[in-house]
């Protein structure tokens, strides 16, 4: 293990057998890594959410269009995960990221040296790009280490741990924003950038050469196509991707709700945006206990209907403005905290059909995901009107779209079951 330059040491004797029967050699201070670079999705997008309204007024621009700096970062980082999973199937983990890595840092450099909107999008795509290959690839090193429930269970930790990000990007941001601007934030990113890349020196290989993939580029794709027709895979990919447009909804939404429409001062807005976090480290922390004692399903059907209830509320609200702030922010809180239930069931579940894919099915289900994201983003900001109408309606969509999906994947088990049966 002290050099982290070679492949973590596996007992040949289980070379081949599932991964379970390797979790002892697992340290702590690696499954820390990995959720670093699994948490640079939220990184990258949370830090500067109190400077959103700031970075609008600066840039002298309309009701919506600083929120497509964020659909341009999802389109970066939906693209980008079709790339790295791929790759890293065949070069292993740790290069994939550590090229990442670089556009990560190079693309906020980019941003914090923006003189307008347009460029400042397009530098959100590069840093998406190099962000994405941290966030899936740290997937696949959670598969490649775990398989089962223990990998559902893992996923949630992290996902619980990884949520300090969020939880403490927008307070750390708007401190940020107070001292220099908004273009401080993009060089504190930098800096993120640069130590998680010192980080990743310190953590051996994941995947050995013995059990890489070679192949065309075309066959790639084909592979691609033959995992998203398989019909529970398409259920967990669509509960995921659905969920998510209403997250992202929520993140490029809840700044102008909360600022500009309910007067909350900037500085205080990362209070607000942190009690969802809450949520979801708490949502996490319950699901990684309860998903080792009941099936990853069942949790994802309690995760999916608490979306749609509080989602509907969220819509409610939002057009009636009943009960002020807090009648948005309480749903809020509830749709958010739905996360826990949802998020890492519906990877483990997707990467459980097929473990041998492990690399491209991460790929393929954080794109879609981030897809959704894209779609929740860009619906609000071209429909912004200067009120919580437009993040309230797509969140309440995605909600209901979530727990249909939902009942594919139940429809789709019963299918299965009683063709086993016969």
């Amino acid at each position: 293990m002290s050099d982290s330059s070679k492949t973590l040491t596996v007992d040949p004797s289980v070379v081949g057998q599932p991964a379970s029967l390797r979790n002892s050699n697992i340290s702590w201070h690696i499954l820390g890594v990995l959720a670093a670079l699994m948490g640079f999705a939220s990184i990258s997008t949370d830090f500067y959410l109190p400077a959103m309204p700031a970075m609008e007024e600066a840039f002298g621009a309309g009701h919506g269009s600083i929120e497509f700096t964020i659909t341009g970062y999802l389109i970066g980082f939906s693209v980008g995960q079709l790339f790295w999973g791929p790759i890293s199937d065949r070069f292993g983990r740790k290069l994939p990221i550590a090229l990442g890595l670089g556009l990560f840092i190079i693309g906020a450099m980019g941003c914090a040296l923006s003189d307008t909107i347009f460029e400042i999008i397009c530098w959100r795509i590069v840093q998406a790009l190099g962000a994405s290959a941290g966030v899936v690839l740290g997937r696949a090193m959670v598969r490649d280490l775990y398989e089962g429930p223990k990998a559902a269970q893992m996923m949630s930790t992290l996902l619980a741990v990884m949520t300090a990000a969020p939880l403490l990007g927008p307070i750390i941001g708007a401190q940020v924003e107070a001292m220099s601007s908004w273009r401080g934030i993009f060089w504190v990113l930098v800096a993120v950038g640069v130590l998680t890349m010192a980080a990743l020196t310190t953590i051996p290989e994941t995947l050995p050469d013995s059990v890489r993939r070679h192949e065309s580029a075309g066959r790639t794709l084909r592979r691609y196509g033959q995992i998203i027709v398989q019909p529970r895979i398409l259920a967990y990919l669509g509960l995921g991707s659905f969920f998510y447009a209403g997250m992202f909804a929520y993140v490029s939404g809840s700044p102008f709700a909360y600022i500009d429409y309910y007067g909350v001062p900037s500085e205080y807005y990362g209070l607000l945006f942190g009690a969802g976090i809450f949520g979801i480290m708490g949502s996490n922390i319950l699901n990684s206990r309860l998903v080792m004692k009941t099936s990853v399903d069942r949790l994802l059907g309690i995760g999916t209907t608490g979306a749609m209830i509080s989602g509907l509320l969220i819509y409610l609200a939002s057009l009636t403005d009943w009960g002020g702030l807090w009648g948005l922010a309480v749903p809020m809180f509830c749709f958010v905290s739905c996360t826990g239930f949802i998020v890492g069931n519906s990877i483990a579940g997707a990467l459980a059909d097929v473990p041998q894919e492990a690399g491209a099915v991460s790929a393929l289900v954080g794109s879609l995901q981030y897809g959704g994201g894209i779609a929740g983003t860009g619906l609000v900001g071209l429909f912004a009107d200067g009120t919580p109408g437009a993040m309230g309606t797509v969140i309440a969509i995605s909600g209901a779209g979530s727990l249909l999906c939902y009942g594919l994947l139940v429809s789709t088990n019963r299918r299965q079951a009683a063709r086993q049966a016969y």
